[in-house]
């Protein structure tokens, strides 16, 4: 049943929504191609209100986080060599412009700014970004120098790195 999407759902968030549902439905298939992307837009009534041109550009450049900014700096899809896009997930590789300090760009749409019925996605998202894209990889999950990521931070929580390195440097004199 196609439905038609709120005006205020925001571009980027229609299409992460479009690329899920692809994931979803199709997990054996690593990415899709934009014609694809598109028509499942379409066909869940999301790009009601919004032109070719805009939906393009959000796919070429925007939101695609190894691709160089133009005004957009969002990591919400990756593209991968055959020009094909999947969802982003922690750890691929993202176009040096699109790096924020302050504030990490965007990667998936916050709750209140997607309907109701689409929820059950960011549930789905949280779990398959975990694991890794390429089936011959271990999970991320499961490997034990992974998991001792950050294991030892409160040797130094009382110290700043740079204060620590001082320190030593005026113990060798």
């Amino acid at each position: 049943m196609k439905v038609t999407a709120p005006d205020n759902i925001r571009i980027a968030d229609r299409l992460w929504i479009a690329v899920a549902l692809l994931h979803e439905v199709h997990p054996s298939r690593v990415a899709f191609s934009k014609k694809e992307i598109l028509e499942k837009l379409d066909s869940e009534g999301l790009a009601e209100g919004v032109e070719r041109g805009t939906l393009n550009a959000h796919l070429d450049q925007h939101m695609v986080a190894n691709a160089p900014p133009s005004s957009g700096k969002y990591r919400m899809l990756f593209e991968i060599s055959d020009g094909n896009l999947r969802l982003y997930r922690p750890g691929d590789h993202t176009h040096p412009a699109r790096h924020q300090l302050n504030k990490p760009s965007k990667s998936f749409p916050r709750p209140q700014d997607i309907p109701q019925r689409f929820h059950v996605l960011l549930d789905w998202y949280a779990n398959w970004s975990r694991k890794s894209p390429i089936p011959s990889m271990p999970n991320f999950d499961d490997d034990p120098l992974i998991r001792l990521i950050g294991s030892g931070k409160h040797i130094w929580a009382d110290e700043h790195a740079d204060e620590y390195v001082e320190n030593l440097r005026r113990e060798d004199v």
